[in-house]
């Protein structure tokens, strides 16, 4: 099992007293222990979540069914203490059932607002592309400002707020593509991969030896919810230096000019790369941004939100091989 690091190489003891990341990397890494008990690989996919959950913001986790998308998210869920809601989209959900209604209360003679399940800390969506336009359009606010507006009046998040939605890339029936704008919203889109033999025997040993326990029921809480907005207070003071900052302009500018590419990525984009790559610094250990921290946040922050021209398409190019194009073509700041 890994350990956190805690010290930094002799020559960069400086950076040690700027910020204390001590308290964050070791949650991590209990965190980590603790999916681990019940994930059997996934470790790309345990890290970006964690990042995710550091940077403020919201990760999409693509996969076949049967990958561990949904167990895991509740496995996250359940590390912190924190309010925990699970949404089934289907064709028939309705935005009122995502956000909440107004309902007349007879003793007052009045209208009161009613909360749906989108009150809460950690939102799991499952099969978020199973809900028509109009009521994945209902998620448009509240992932990005944190608010849900309702008949005039504003009603806002409690912090940390964060939405982890699954989907199937294969299945095709009754399913509804998700717009531009609602992918725009993830910071993160993570593909979950099948596993290797090895891998699926200690599944499948690891359910044997479940017998009468479930898998939640191991999972131990680590944190509160108030540590993870003192976290994320702290990731946002982790220095990068302005050529880096050049240096994720330039990917990002690269992919509106690629011929490869029908649709380039937003400024919204740079802004998640930059946050990303602070919260991988900081499970590191540092407090400054590495080109490495860059390159790890740009893949999975930039593929969902590129589109690859019909051409190449069809020739069997994916967003993520082009992106990695443009990563190795792009100079790396010295």
């Amino acid at each position: 099992m890994e350990t956190p690091n805690n010290e930094i190489s002799s020559d960069n003891l400086e950076f040690e007293n700027r910020i204390d990341l001590s308290e964050l990397q070791e949650s991590v890494f209990k965190i980590k222990q603790q999916l681990q008990k019940v994930i059997v690989g996934q470790k790309d996919m345990m890290d970006l979540l964690l990042v995710a959950l550091l940077a403020d913001g919201h990760v999409l986790i693509e996969g076949v069914p049967g990958v561990a998308k949904t167990i895991t998210a509740k496995l996250l869920s359940k590390t912190i203490d924190v309010g925990f809601s699970r949404i089934q989209f289907t064709p028939d959900l309705m935005p009122s059932d995502i956000l909440g209604t107004s309902v007349f209360n007879v003793k007052t003679s009045d209208f009161e607002f009613k909360k749906g399940p989108i009150f809460s800390n950690m939102i799991l969506i499952d099969e978020i592309n199973r809900a028509p336009a109009k009521t994945q359009a209902a998620l448009f606010e509240v992932m990005e400002e944190k608010q849900v507006t309702m008949d005039g009046a504003t009603y806002k998040m409690e912090e940390p707020f964060v939405v982890l939605a699954t989907q199937n890339p294969i299945e095709q029936e009754g399913t509804y593509r998700l717009p531009e704008a609602q992918l725009d919203r993830f910071l993160f889109k993570v593909i979950i991969e099948y596993p290797n033999a090895e891998e699926e025997l200690e599944i499948i040993m690891r359910e044997q030896a479940l017998e009468n326990t479930t898998k939640v029921s191991k999972i131990e809480t680590i944190i509160k919810g108030d540590k993870i907005v003192a976290f994320r207070a702290l990731v946002k003071q982790i220095k990068i230096e302005e050529n880096l900052l050049k240096y994720i302009a330039s990917v990002v500018v690269n992919t509106r000019s690629n011929s490869f590419l029908y649709l380039g990525a937003s400024p919204r984009a740079s802004i998640a790369i930059l946050s990303a790559s602070k919260a991988f610094a900081a499970i590191d250990g540092r407090d400054f941004v590495t080109p490495e921290d860059i390159k790890r946040a740009t893949i999975p922050v930039l593929q969902h939100r590129v589109i690859v021209t019909p051409e190449r398409e069809m020739e069997g190019l994916t967003s993520k091989q082009i992106i990695e194009q443009i990563i190795e073509a792009v100079e790396i700041p010295r």
